[in-house]
């Protein structure tokens, strides 16, 4: 994407009339978790799950296998929601400026080791105790135990 259209999207989600609907992905190898540190704000330099906004006409599911493939290169079947979460944000008049509603799927890897891109700076398959070292979007650890968990039924 060039400087300008990822721009238009920016302004597009700022001040929005609604929440904005958007998926991330926790996936799960061999007792690791793939996780991305965010190029971008909000949060830029916090590691999170790879992500992204869910189009028209696309499940949360699909969304969710195509952002990951997207963002950093891997391939993998989503199992299940492990987490939801709001993203508020607040200008300086106290005006919400950016309202962010993330469904959270867990996923069993299916191939790709992870690619840093635009939007991610770093990639890296980390255990629970290792992503607890890592400075991190509110709310990541208690997502990655949930998938953990589910990939593990």
């Amino acid at each position: 994407m060039n400087r300008a259209a990822g721009a238009a999207m920016a302004a597009d989600r700022a001040y929005p009339a609604r929440p904005i609907l958007a998926v991330s992905t926790a996936v799960v190898r061999d007792g690791q978790v793939l996780v991305a540190q965010r190029a971008r704000a909000p949060g830029a330099g916090l590691y999170s799950l790879p992500g992204g906004l869910v189009e028209v006409g696309e499940t949360l599911a699909e969304a969710a296998a195509r952002e990951l493939m997207e963002e950093v290169g891997v391939r993998a079947h989503p199992i299940g929601l492990c987490g939801a979460r709001d993203i508020i944000g607040l200008d300086g008049e106290g005006r919400i400026e950016r309202h962010f509603v993330v469904l959270t799927y867990a996923a069993r890897w299916h191939s790709g080791e992870g690619e840093r891109s635009d939007e991610a700076t770093d990639v890296r398959w980390v255990t629970l105790p290792e992503a607890r070292g890592l400075p991190t979007t509110d709310g990541l650890l208690m997502t990655l135990e949930a998938a953990i968990a589910l990939a593990a039924r």
